[in-house]
């Protein structure tokens, strides 16, 4: 994998974190917390459609590798909603 695409793929993570956020209406942070949501959205969101037999939806493929790019919105989204959560819950103690 040359250094481009990796680019392209934290791009791409970037801006699935940046839809699961606002689907979860929270936000996080920036940028790079946007890449970091996504990243790990994409971990839950294929673990999660593993588990539940799902197959995978849309993925974009660059050199070999696959993203999959439904199921990192949706992970992020349920990351977001869970970090928001609980975020949520220390505030009031």
């Amino acid at each position: 994998m040359t250094v481009g695409s990796f680019l392209v793929l934290l791009l791409i993570a970037a801006i699935c974190g940046a839809i699961g956020q606002s689907l979860a209406g929270y936000n996080l942070g920036g940028c790079l917390v946007s890449l970091v949501v996504g990243l790990i959205g994409a971990y839950i969101g294929t673990w999660l459609a593993a588990q539940l037999h799902l197959p995978v939806i849309l993925a974009i493929h660059i050199q070999g590798e696959a993203f999959p790019v439904i199921w990192a919105i949706i992970g992020s989204a349920i990351f977001t909603f869970f970090v928001a959560l609980l975020r949520n819950l220390v505030r009031k103690t």
